[in-house]
């Protein structure tokens, strides 16, 4: 199979494909598991050598020591500040650790880990010419994935629950992301995938933003921190050791609070527009925030997921700049006015205060 294979298939829109005609019904057959999608926009890395797990999880967010071959995981790389610089989506096969990242990625990820080898027994790769990713939910179709030492190179997203040493602001009673099944599959660049129906990149999108998932590259700007996003819910471990930014995370989580917040937005469909990515939020005069994402969900109708100023009030409803005007949105919660602060630390009277009964 080649990269353009899905692109000549009859009704494509955009290469790669964004829809082949049907979006709404390209979702509902993605989330049933009933297609799969071209995630054209992905790259592999590998990273070999017995030193491989310790190293990158002395780097990185996550406990990555005990991952067992098969096991999937996901890991950030911060700045020293604690901002988000590389997100990664793992599974290791014994030998060799599979990094599944963004296109964006590709050449700075492996750039800056190169220059962290020293004299550990780690060597880094590129394979993303031998691969196309391939994204589904659930296991019901069979997408032929390729093998390394036996082990099958799929990756299973850990965010329909909160991983081992995470944690999740969220307050909602039943979180959206519980049903989240979604799997990303490393196909043989030649293999053959007709028999499978398509859904186009539109789709797996919409049902993204549905279940409030984070991704490197829409999400993520050159200030975000893992609080703003919930991604602790999947990406962090908060008792592992000591890696790049740790401060900041430890801090903000234990006693400050998150100066944004991810959002959800219900957009006003009655002009039939959707916001560009980048588009200004507004309370009243006031830009409190941009939208990362939006899409047209089969069943929630327009929405997008938007990151604004922490102290905006969860009742308000907003404005979203877009083509024909504002569009009205009004807020579904992700990340709380108040996350944060989990350590509870007691204040301290002033001294020479007094202290009252």
């Amino acid at each position: 199979m080649s990269n353009s294979s899905f692109s000549s298939r009859p009704g494509a829109i955009g290469n790669p494909p964004e829809h082949y005609g049907n979006p709404f019904g390209e979702q509902r057959a993605l989330v049933e598991g009933r297609s799969v999608v071209e995630l054209a926009d992905r790259a592999v890395l590998t990273i070999t050598g017995p030193d491989r797990l310790t190293w990158l999880d002395s780097l990185t967010t996550q406990s990555l020591k005990n991952l067992t071959p098969g096991e999937s995981a996901e890991t950030l790389l911060l700045n020293p500040n604690g901002r988000v610089e590389h997100a990664m989506r793992l599974v290791d096969d014994g030998e060799t650790l599979w990094l599944l990242i963004d296109g964006s990625q590709r050449e700075p990820l492996q750039a800056w880990l190169n220059r962290m080898r020293f004299t550990l027994r780690v060597e880094i790769a590129d394979r993303s010419d031998d691969f196309v990713t391939i994204g589904s939910f659930g296991d019901a179709l069979q997408v032929p994935a390729a093998a390394s030492r036996e082990v099958a190179l799929v990756w299973v997203d850990p965010w329909s629950s909160v991983v081992r040493g995470g944690h999740q602001y969220a307050t909602s009673e039943t979180h959206p992301g519980a049903t989240w099944s979604y799997r990303e599959t490393l196909v043989a660049i030649d293999a053959d995938l007709s028999a499978f129906d398509a859904a186009g990149s539109l789709a797996v999108d919409a049902l993204r933003i549905a279940a409030w998932r984070p991704r490197f590259s829409s999400e993520v700007d050159d200030r975000t921190i893992p609080h703003e996003l919930d991604w602790m819910r999947s990406a962090v471990h908060l008792n592992k050791g000591c890696y790049r930014g740790q401060e900041t995370v430890a801090k903000v989580h234990n006693l400050g609070h998150p100066p944004r917040r991810l959002v959800m937005l219900h957009l006003d469909g009655s002009e039939g527009a959707l916001p560009e990515v980048g588009a200004e939020v507004r309370l009243g005069e006031k830009t409190v925030g941009s939208v990362t994402a939006s899409a047209r969900h089969f069943e929630l109708g327009p929405i997008a997921l938007a990151v604004i100023k922490r102290s905006v009030n969860a009742a308000e409803t907003l404005a979203v700049a877009s083509d024909v005007g504002e569009i009205a949105a009004a807020q579904e919660v992700i990340v709380p006015t108040d996350a944060g602060a989990e350590a509870n630390v007691p204040r301290l009277p002033r001294l020479g205060g007094v202290t009252r009964g």
